[in-house]
């Protein structure tokens, strides 16, 4: 099965290069084509709470990245879906070969990007905004937030400062449903994807070294200029 799905991945790749050509039909059917292998993973997966077209995304450039051969583990897909409200599960870790849901969670955003919801994002120093786009996580190391992973984000001007920033995934204690409870909403970062104490270690662990990390927002200038 693993074959096979790799053999559907590599076909997704070429599916999405762009067409320079100037029919309009091509680049329909194309389109066409990209939603029909992503429907295929979204039913596979079988998760209502998975946003069908931040799977979409997350999908075209986690094939461009397979091409690009970046990845140590490309099999492990994770999508932090920032259209959701934080009081909802919006991290999904997913194991492409699969096509299931490893870990699905809470995770914070950036105490500048919003309240409720995040909207506005920034790839700048002390914005404490959280950043979208694609990224790749990195080595774990202890620091003040104890046992975390660096991510590095792959798009220019977008979240290429992520490093810099010291953008990172680390575990805090407002991120909980006791938290949500006695405040209505989950607590917020500098700009980081804090996660819930809570099977912390086996999710980091699991997503480290070189694995494809999506923050997905409805934004329409990313969409064109990613």
């Amino acid at each position: 099965t693993l074959t096979f799905i790799l053999v559907q991945l590599i076909s997704y790749t070429n599916e999405i290069t762009v067409n320079k050509s100037p029919d309009n039909n091509t680049e329909n059917n194309s389109l066409v084509r990209n939603e029909r292998f992503t429907q295929n993973v979204y039913t596979q997966i079988n998760d209502p709470e998975l946003n069908f077209e931040a799977l979409n995304q997350a999908l075209k450039g986690y094939s461009m990245l397979r091409c690009r051969n970046i990845m140590n583990n490309d099999l492990i897909l994770t999508i932090i879906d920032y259209s959701k409200p934080s009081i909802a599960e919006r991290f999904f870790v997913i194991d492409i070969s699969e096509r299931k849901i490893l870990y699905k969670s809470l995770v914070a955003h950036g105490k500048n990007s919003g309240v409720h919801y995040a909207s506005s994002f920034s790839n700048n120093k002390c914005s404490y905004k959280s950043s979208i786009g694609f990224f790749l996580t990195d080595e774990t190391y202890y620091g003040k937030h104890g046992f975390s992973l660096r991510l590095d984000g792959l798009e220019k001007d977008i979240n290429d400062n992520a490093r810099y920033r010291a953008i990172v995934i680390h575990s805090a204690s407002y991120v909980n449903e006791e938290f949500i409870k006695k405040y209505g909403r989950l607590g917020r970062s500098h700009g980081c994807p804090a996660l819930p104490c809570n099977n912390y270690d086996n999710i980091v662990n699991t997503i480290k070294s070189k694995t494809c990390l999506f923050i997905y927002y409805p934004d329409k200038k990313y969409m064109k200029e990613s």
